[in-house]
């Protein structure tokens, strides 16, 4: 039989997601969105007074087989994820079986004794001073639980705990370990059993062996094409920092659950909705596994998450009741902006409005920042990095950053938006303009000058 040719992959996948003409204008926003950034498939839910609102799939779950989104695909959560761990968690402490200022050390076995003076209750708000293993993590290897805490253990730490907030995926790691102990079995059971089972989610941990009805795959745009999501070893894909299966429904079942005591009783929903105070009195955005913050004066509630080609956005308006969830299957995808864009359109009070640029007094280091961008963008990894910089920025990841740099074509303009101290750390915010999309620059620099942090998001 002679073989029947195939479209060249970038065009099949041009073909399945070119934009359509919609009659509802945000429709075809989110089109454009979509095929701007190269994302395949989006599922998005908005939820006021506890009705459905809106319920649409966009694009496609699966590009090789057609398969297009709608309300029983399957997401992967990235770390919205860490929003059930963390209500486990508090779970637990009301069961007696641990306190949220218990030492980790008092849950887990041969933790370093620099580990000490951590408490649960810094892995929750991500103020414990631990940083994230990636750089060291070897993701085709299926480690037991104790080689993965052997291997954070050795990782030094970034600060004294409680001294400020630094976003770890490694303490959330540790939080599930912990559930395993204080509640006998492996905390996604857990889960099933006292949150996704009784709120009638099929939510459940990853596996890629399982036969998982509806499941969406996960995609990456690299080097201008479509390329399925990286492989990673089945145990990396259990960790507590966002490991789950889920739907657009699934999600909402969960928003709902959170204006009653249903899962967690209201001393519990208040405290994980606290800003949470540092030592120096200040506080973080952030409480026990969620992220907090206001939009035009209406409380926002929200979490996102990004994993092995997923992205995912739950943002909670919780003044106004109002609740906006998108899930899509790109590693490029801008979650948030999709959420902007539903958000804007049924409440325009909710419009993001862009940040406006402040003086700079400090143009040596916007100059250092523009450079180490540009580094980034002709392949080189920049100058002027702090050690545990300098290892997260390996020749893979500055490749991959290097790729998506170049699509966005000619730096046009650079703006400082915010500049803010934490400690010996100074944190500067950016925007970078491109030809092609617009980027806020994140540099976080010690005392010495040297970049200790360096990420970049689509605005």
């Amino acid at each position: 039989m002679r073989p029947v040719p195939l479209l060249p992959l970038f065009t099949a996948f041009f073909l399945l997601t070119a934009p359509q003409a919609y009659a509802d204008p945000l429709d075809d926003r989110i089109a454009q969105e979509m095929e701007r950034r190269h994302v395949p498939g989006v599922s998005v839910l908005v939820l006021r007074d506890g009705k459905v609102i809106k319920e649409k799939g966009y694009g496609f779950a699966n590009l090789e087989h057609r398969v297009p989104v709608n309300a029983d695909t399957v997401f992967q959560s990235g770390s919205v994820g860490k929003t059930f761990t963390a209500a486990l968690v508090l779970l637990l402490a009301g069961d007696g079986k641990l306190n949220l200022d218990d030492p980790i050390e008092r849950h887990l076995a041969n933790t370093p004794p620099a580990w000490k003076a951590i408490t649960i209750r810094h892995l929750l708000t991500h103020t414990s001073g631990l940083g994230d293993p990636y750089e060291r993590i070897d993701f085709r290897k299926d480690y037991a639980d104790e080689e993965l805490i052997a291997l954070e253990a050795a990782i030094p730490v970034l600060f004294a705990p409680g001294e400020r907030f630094s976003y770890s995926n490694m303490g959330y790691h540790l939080l599930g370990f912990i559930c395993n102990k204080a509640g006998g079995k492996f905390y996604g059971d857990q889960l099933r059993e006292r949150i996704f089972a009784p709120l009638g989610m099929g939510t459940r941990i990853i596996s890629e062996s399982d036969i998982v009805p509806h499941r969406a795959a996960g995609y990456e745009w690299e080097n201008g094409a479509v390329r399925n999501q990286a492989w990673v070893a089945p145990k990396l894909n259990t960790t507590a920092d966002g490991s789950l299966y889920l739907t657009a429904r699934d999600l909402a079942r969960w928003d709902q659950a959170l204006y009653g005591n249903r899962i967690l009783d209201a001393q519990q929903r208040t405290a994980s909705w606290t800003p949470t105070r540092l030592n120096d009195g200040k506080e973080s955005d952030y409480g026990y596994g969620w992220q907090l913050g206001q939009r035009n004066g209406h409380t926002l509630i929200s979490h996102s998450g990004a994993w092995q080609g997923f992205k995912s956005q739950l943002s909670r308006f919780v003044d106004d009741r109002f609740t906006v969830i998108v899930l899509a299957n790109s590693a490029n995808a801008n979650p948030g902006k999709f959420a902007d864009l539903v958000a804007a359109h049924f409440i325009p009070a909710l419009a993001a409005v862009p940040a406006p640029p402040i003086a700079d007094a400090e143009p040596a280091v916007t100059a250092a920042v523009r450079a180490a961008v540009a580094s980034l963008a002709a392949g080189a990894r920049p100058a002027g990095l702090a050690p545990a910089a300098e290892r997260r920025f390996s020749p893979e990841a500055v490749a991959g950053l290097s790729a998506e740099l170049k699509s966005f074509g000619t730096l046009q303009t650079v703006e400082l938006l915010a500049r803010t101290s934490e400690g010996d750390l100074t944190r500067y915010r950016y925007r970078f303009r491109f030809a092609g999309d617009t980027v806020l620059v994140t540099c976080v620099r010690d005392k010495t000058g040297l970049i200790e942090k360096l990420w970049m998001t689509p605005e």
